[in-house]
């Protein structure tokens, strides 16, 4: 019995040692690194997952009789602030054509989801980049400053999903339509640079009163045509 109080005794000092040692240590840490303790400790509470965001459940930001377009950016979507990107989805009726643009502050992905359709590209200095079909499954790709549009097949319509490079809202530059940079731009200056008079190039704006997404009855002879004016706009504008 004397020899098993003397091991609990000898147990009990050598554990009280530890713990004063051990306290030592931590006060010494905390002292230390005390604000780095704090945030490892932070770090390691259970965060609540942000909220989902359903793109189809959004109001499109345009919409008229011939197609929608809505975007998400980091102002309506906290998440992707962080991941530095948006997102976007665009439907065109049969025939119809995303009026001309450019993109000021991103580089635009594309994936056609449904439908076909065509999409050009055009250089900044205003020679043609690419002309090409489109079709479900298919990628494209627009670099940032790069003027293009995209114009759904006479037959079906012209539905894509896409990621732009950047979260903050892009704005981007309309070339023709009822909101165009062509009509910021009339003058003198811009009629003599197509070659005609100032009141022929007035009524040449002023004859298209839709903006964004132009209709099916002017495509496809009008949106050819308007797509055929893109790589001479852009010339003329740089």
């Amino acid at each position: 019995m004397k020899k098993m109080m003397q091991d609990q005794e000898e147990d009990d000092v050598e554990e009280e040692v530890k713990q004063k040692t051990s306290w030592s240590w931590r006060k010494l840490l905390e002292s230390v690194f005390g604000d780095e303790i704090e945030n490892m400790k932070k770090d390691n509470v259970a965060h609540k997952s942000p909220r989902s965001c359903n793109l189809y459940d959004r109001k499109p930001d345009f919409k008229n009789s011939y197609g929608w377009s809505v975007a998400l950016d980091g102002s309506d979507y906290s998440p992707l602030k962080s991941s530095g990107v948006g997102i976007y989805h665009v439907n065109l009726k049969p025939g119809s054509m995303m009026t001309p643009h450019v993109n000021p502050r991103a580089t635009e992905y594309g994936i056609v989801i449904r439908g076909s359709g065509r999409i050009q590209i055009v250089f900044p200095n205003g020679t043609n980049a690419m002309d090409t079909h489109i079709k479900q499954g298919d990628v494209f790709f627009v670099p940032r400053y790069f003027a293009f549009c995209q114009i759904a097949s006479s037959n079906e319509p012209l539905d894509f999903f896409g990621f732009t490079t950047s979260a903050q809202k892009n704005k981007p530059q309309f070339l023709i339509g009822a909101t165009s940079l062509m009509k910021s731009m009339m003058g003198p200056e811009l009629a003599a640079a197509f070659g005609v008079s100032e009141d022929a190039m007035q009524n040449i704006l002023n004859a298209q009163h839709e903006s964004v997404i132009l209709p099916a009855e002017q495509n496809n002879e009008k949106n050819l045509e308007h797509s055929e004016m893109i790589p001479k706009i852009v010339k003329i504008m740089t």
